[in-house]
């Protein structure tokens, strides 16, 4: 997927916020550390870098037909992730306090 090109300060940012790990399980009292950056607002946006969130794979994107689905994705429940989870916005805001302490 093609974005703009990421400044010093945004990569920066995307590796404290990745150290959480995913903040779906964190939230759940798991700990996962295999995530990928959601990008809240695209990636084209001015600071949509950091506008993402760390995610692991079956709660960013997991689209698999052939698996029993676990957990309810982003990519594939977007309304119904942000009921479970909270909302994109409220996780973010979570992982900068966290970030930040």
């Amino acid at each position: 997927m093609k974005g703009k090109t990421r400044t010093k300060a945004e990569k920066d940012f995307q590796d404290k916020i990745s150290a959480i790990g995913c903040i779906v399980c964190h939230n759940q009292g798991i700990e996962n550390h295999y995530v990928s950056i959601h990008h809240i607002d695209g990636r084209t946006k001015l600071g949509a870098h950091m506008n993402v969130l760390p995610l692991c794979y079956p709660h960013h994107q997991q689209i698999d037909n052939n698996k029993p689905k676990r957990w309810l994705t982003l990519h594939s429940d977007k309304n119904g992730f942000e009921r479970l989870y909270g909302t994109q916005e409220e996780l973010l805001a979570q992982c900068n306090i966290i970030i930040c302490q």
